[in-house]
């Protein structure tokens, strides 16, 4: 290689290294590092779907508020003014001439009545009714917040996984860019050679051939570090256009597998949906009382006035009540049988959603478990395969300067070596993502 190929190499390199320094130090300027930890709590914060299961518990602490309040005394006013005619009667039966007073009888002109009414009850007792109503939907409110809990843990599974897919995507374009400035380099050099006649104009299309799909592999990597951005964006409730960094220190930190019973036994006391599902159990059973109260019968306080105005008949300006009324619906003996079966039948579904939920369980944790045994062996034999890489490279490398090889094994052996890095990146941040998942199926992902 002549004196002027030395220096337009040396003058490609240091530029490249300058375009690299100066877009890295570019993109750490305008990019925002995120832990692990922040973009949990920022997700949990920002969760749409939280908030919409919120609801529910909202939902379930109005229809306690319901149910209090129908224990509340109930009053209730009506009046009318009503406008009567002069109707033909004609009876059948004759009056009396005069009466004592010496004054002969008829029938009273009546052209119009007004009345009100004024009712109030106060319940007293309603069969346990009341009692057990309340006690079902403090039931129903609790498995309501057990489902946020949850929605929650699956929240954080969530944001974890797009956390290590911003992290795959960033070390995909990092290494990917830095492959293809080898790979420019290589091209200069070898365009220099073939120009000096020591090269095959066939290797240096080879080599721009390796470039372009160096190049083409730079597209896709940065797209989907675009995609994956706009993705933890959207999870974070950050606007669009940040540009987010990964922290690998709060990231790529691998934990102990423990035991697969160990983990089994800390989801069956950890995980909320088998909470949830005990909790709906008791309610159904409270339910099957609710329905038993039919049987029962009801006692309550009333009380009413009446004000009654018929003009030139009677005028009651007072008429006032007051006791205690009892009801007892007999027909509740023959007619609650539907509602005692749907009752009882609810809790056999909630007994057998149970047995399910425990086989699922049972399998998720196992399935889990080994999915993290097996990612932590795949980070030994793709950091393996890391070394083996760059060892083949190196020693295809010397074989090449020496003409022992072709460029084609030259350009295998570099791909390969790229392709390795990646792969230990990758897996790495799948281990975390294993071992989250292993923390959601035990409950314990907090």
């Amino acid at each position: 290689m002549n004196t002027t190929s030395k220096i337009k190499r040396m003058v490609f390199v240091a530029t490249g290294i300058i375009w690299i320094a100066a877009t890295a130090h570019s993109y750490a300027q305008t990019a925002r590092t995120i832990k692990l930890e922040e973009a949990i709590e920022m997700s949990l914060k920002n969760s749409k779907q939280l908030k919409l299961s919120q609801t529910n518990v909202d939902m379930a602490g109005l229809n306690i508020r319901q149910i209090k309040e129908n224990q509340l005394p109930s009053l209730s006013v009506s009046g009318s003014y009503l406008r009567v005619n002069t109707p033909n009667i004609d009876l059948k039966i004759k009056q009396s001439g005069n009466d004592s007073t010496g004054s002969s009888g008829g029938t009273p002109a009546v052209h119009q009545a007004m009345y009100g009414m004024a009712s109030a009850s106060l319940p007293l007792f309603s069969g346990f009714r009341f009692k057990y109503g309340l006690e079902s939907a403090h039931y129903l409110e609790q498995a309501a917040k057990l489902d946020v809990e949850n929605d929650r843990d699956a929240v954080i599974q969530n944001t974890v996984a797009a956390y290590s897919n911003l992290y795959k995507a960033k070390k995909s374009v990092d290494l990917v860019s830095e492959n293809l400035l080898r790979e420019r380099q290589r091209v200069e050099e070898f365009t220099n050679r073939e120009k000096n006649g020591m090269l095959a104009r066939n290797d240096l299309m080879k080599a721009k051939l390796q470039e372009s799909n160096i190049e083409l592999a730079l597209l896709n990597a940065e797209n989907d570090l675009k995609v994956t951005t706009i993705n933890m964006n959207l999870i974070l409730g950050m606007p669009e256009n940040t540009t987010l960094l990964a922290d690998s220190a709060s990231f790529i930190t691998l934990k102990e597998e423990g035991n697969a019973g160990e983990w089994e036994q800390t989801a069956l006391t950890h995980r909320k949906d088998i909470a949830a599902n005990g909790v709906r159990q008791k309610a159904a059973d409270t339910d099957i009382k609710v329905v038993k109260a039919d049987f029962y019968p009801s006692v309550a306080l009333t009380a009413g006035y009446v004000a009654l105005n018929i003009p030139g008949v009677a005028m009651i300006p007072n008429a006032v009540n007051a006791g205690i009324g009892l009801k007892y619906d007999i027909g509740a003996l023959w007619k609650s049988g539907a509602k005692m079966a749907q009752a009882r039948t609810k809790v056999y579904q909630l007994k057998t959603n149970e047995e399910i939920l425990m086989d699922r369980i049972h399998l998720e944790v196992n399935t889990a478990y080994y999915n993290y045994v097996l990612s932590k062996k795949r980070i030994d034999v793709y950091a393996k395969a890391v070394d083996q890489a760059d060892e083949n490279y190196r020693i295809t490398k010397n074989k090449y300067d020496n003409s022992l090889v072709t460029t084609t094994e030259l350009l295998d052996a570099d791909v390969a070596q790229v392709q390795s890095r990646i792969n230990y990146e990758t897996a790495k941040a799948d281990a975390i993502v294993a071992y989250k998942k292993l923390e959601q199926t035990a409950g314990v992902i907090n």
